[in-house]
């Protein structure tokens, strides 16, 4: 949520400014704006909508020249998606100017005492709060804008992200992190401040990692970091490992589809490097022991949407091979129920973005009930990672679109890993059999590009079935989960009624949803893995079918028993029953977009949704 940009630097900070603030529109908005520094005051545009709004306003209503600036994507929280709510915020002395991601907890007693000091505020927003103090901290701080931020930041409870500018400085741009999402990138000349990489990543790939509670400062010439006492730190340098042209559509109609088209070269870059040259499998930053992996003896997944689905999807590969019970919780209601953990406890948590804030709250809760921690993340250097005793990236590479594709199959690879090593560690599997796995998981690149390369049918399917009202999915095993996601995509994209349902629950209750011509989509289990899971869907679609359902069944090559109870038939390569996720899944994703498409949708920032949650 919230897409925050700042730079300092000798280009012109507006084309900077708002071209990062473009690369940053994935992450869900509903209003932009941007500030310079010119001279001795501050040049501020803003505008309710999206991004095209405010470059509308700036073309009728161009902002002075400057080469220092921040911008601002906003989702709304505090207050409607009108201009007066959109940021920056300016102080009523006109000399700061602020951006913000994430909640001011105690705005209210804040916003009463500027009131009661005769500040008048334009805005419904907890943000302008700050910008009120910081302006009347700095006469008490000879004019440091950074010193004033540090004084600032004591004062507030929440979850924030921070970036100001002052006016008569034409040098520094300073930011303050709490929970809340903050890379620098580190240029030649120039330097910048933004939520993630890809606001950044044309001009450099260097960047920094900024730790919790800290306030950086940059300039032309450097970066300066401190505690929020103004103690200095250090901060963890990292290379961005993708380019620009990453963040591109690449010949596509949407990001999402693109994305969807890149999942055989995610699955592969996901697996690479696993196997050390002993043969025996190697995990990113394993800071947990040998002998601490083998005292686990609960496990327990915390994530949310996808990444929940993912961890569901995990909980049979993990449990099958290390004998380890397996919880998978949703991390927005896991801290508030007591939940039971200790140091016998792996905690594994699951996030594209490594920013979620219900994760990771979660993790926090479970590390300090002693927990260990392992977090599987697509973006090096987020806040999950850096907070877990244990990291594995999926390596899925920049994912723009709002839903989720390419980061789900990769965060089922990492969790197979994980299962995997925690087996090879404790025993539980011999390393011929471990590496019989891995062979079967390297050819999953393979197996997903042969499902994409048959998919048209499915689009056409969806563009048939548009005008229904609602989809349901069922599933068995690795199918409920599978089934689960599909009704997620759909919802997210479609914006229509949609579930999912393990088989084995329709005749518990939902089956009084099937009437005439009611489309159920049924993932059916190989022929080849437990005979009576295969035997009980194909009763489930003989159920659903004598009530006038029209089912469209994702079944492996060859399994011809499932035509006589089938309208439509997709079919996905023969692979082990574990990894069917990876190939049932791919279709289902082409379904959701393409049945988007069709209803005119945006597919790639479906409405009322974010990238990154950042707030509770």
């Amino acid at each position: 949520m919230c897409g925050i940009v700042g730079y300092v630097g000798e280009k012109q900070a507006l084309e900077v400014v708002v071209e990062g603030l473009r690369k940053l529109e994935y992450r869900g908005y509903d209003s932009a704006g941007v500030a310079v520094v010119s001279g001795d005051h501050l040049d501020v545009r803003k505008k309710a909508g999206k991004l095209a709004n405010l470059e509308s306003l700036l073309g009728t209503d161009p902002l002075a020249s400057s080469t220092i600036g921040i911008g601002h994507t906003r989702w709304a929280t505090h207050g409607g998606p009108t201009d007066a709510n959109a940021h920056p915020h300016v102080s009523e002395d006109g000399r700061v100017a602020v951006i913000h991601n994430g909640i001011i907890e105690n705005f209210a007693e804040l916003r009463a005492e500027l009131t009661a000091a005769g500040v008048t505020l334009s805005s419904e927003t907890d943000t302008e709060v700050v910008a009120h103090i910081l302006a009347r901290s700095l006469p008490a701080v000879g004019g440091d804008l950074a010193e004033a931020m540090r004084h600032t930041c004591q004062r507030l409870e929440g979850a924030f992200t921070l970036v100001a500018v002052v006016a008569d400085d034409t040098d520094v741009v300073v930011a303050a992190r709490r929970n809340s999402p903050l890379v620098v990138g580190l240029g030649q000349g120039e330097n910048f401040l933004a939520s993630d990489v890809s606001a950044f990543v044309a001009y450099t790939r260097e960047a920094l990692e900024l730790g919790q509670d800290q306030v950086v400062s940059i300039t032309r010439e450097g970066v300066t970091i401190t505690d929020f006492d103004g103690v200095a730190v250090e901060a963890k340098p990292f290379t961005v490992t993708w380019d620009a042209a990453a963040a591109e559509k690449g010949g596509h109609d949407t990001f999402m589809m693109k994305e969807i088209y890149e999942q055989p070269k995610s699955v592969a870059d996901a697996l690479r490097g696993r196997v050390g040259t002993d043969g025996r499998l190697q995990l990113d930053e394993m800071r947990l022991s040998d002998s601490d992996l083998r005292e686990i003896d609960k496990i327990v997944v915390i994530a949310c949407g996808t990444a929940y689905h993912a961890g569901l999807v995990a909980k049979y590969a993990i449990e099958h091979w290390t004998r380890i019970p397996v919880d998978v919780e949703l991390a927005s209601e896991f801290r508030y129920r007591d939940p039971i953990v200790d140091d016998r406890t792996l905690t594994i948590a699951i996030s594209q973005s490594g920013e979620t804030m219900d994760t990771l709250m979660a993790l926090r809760y479970a590390r300090e009930q002693g927990s260990k921690a392992l977090a599987i993340c697509n973006t090096v250097g987020s806040t999950i990672p850096r907070e877990s005793d244990a990291v594995l990236y999926t390596y899925a590479g920049p994912e723009i679109a709002v839903a989720s594709t390419k980061a789900f199959l990769t965060q089922i690879i990492a969790a197979y890993l994980v299962g995997l090593y925690l087996a090879q560690v404790r025993g539980n599997m011999f390393g011929d059999e471990i590496a019989s796995v891995m062979r079967d998981l390297q050819d999953m690149p393979q197996a997903v590009d042969r499902v994409l390369d048959t998919v048209e049918p499915v689009t056409e399917l969806a563009r048939e079935l548009a005008a229904v009202p609602s989809v349901l999915f069922i599933g068995r095993h690795v199918g409920y989960p599978v089934a689960l996601e599909g009704a997620l995509k759909l919802k997210e994209l479609a914006y229509m009624h949609a579930e999912g349902f393990a088989a084995g629950e329709l005749k518990h209750g939902p089956i009084a949803l099937i009437e005439e011509g009611v489309p159920v989509v049924v993932v059916v289990p190989s022929p080849r893995g437990r005979a009576t899971l295969h035997d009980k869907i194909i009763s489930n679609m003989q159920e659903v079918r004598a009530r006038g359902a029209r089912t469209i069944v994702i079944a492996e090559e060859g399994d011809e028993t499932v035509v006589p109870y089938a309208d439509h038939i997709i079919r996905v390569p023969v692979v082990p029953t574990l990894m069917q996720p990876l190939v049932s899944t791919v279709p289902l994703q082409v379904f959701a977009c393409a049945m988007a498409t069709a209803k005119g949708h945006d597919v790639d920032q479906p409405r009322n949704l974010a990238k990154s949650v950042t707030v509770e």
